[in-house]
């Protein structure tokens, strides 16, 4: 179960890091937020960055070997990367809609799955 709750928190993590990083573009949407200027987006996003860490430091320390999980360091970064390419790509599709799912990001998934091969595989 260690292995479920390390990557639900770090999709958690990441939904908030995507917003953190990449919400403010889209504040031209929402009329409140028009006259923020950029130290309050910057307070903003800190804002949402700490819940980023929220979830992001204890999925670590859960999913960790060193600390009874089923995960190395190279593991948990490759798992971290696949979770985050794959949430800010469906925020940015489904929530942003600023973007379109091609081919080319098709096969760059394809190639993540293979990187995720590669790191998992006890060669």
């Amino acid at each position: 179960m260690k292995s479920v709750y390390t990557i639900l928190l770090l999709t958690i993590s990441n939904l908030f890091m995507t917003f953190a990083w990449y919400g403010h573009l889209q504040f031209k949407k929402i009329s409140w937020l028009h006259g923020l200027g950029l130290v309050g987006v910057i307070l903003l996003s800190w804002g949402l960055a700490f819940f980023e860490y929220v979830f992001q430091v204890p999925a670590n320390r859960i999913g960790f070997e060193e600390n009874g999980g089923p995960f190395n360091l190279f593991q948990l970064k490759v798992i971290q990367e696949v979770v985050s390419l794959t949430v800010f790509t469906l925020c940015a599709v489904y929530v942003f809609k600023t973007d379109k799912l091609a081919w080319n990001h098709l096969v760059g998934f394809l190639l993540l799955v293979a990187a995720v091969y590669v790191i998992f595989k006890k060669w």
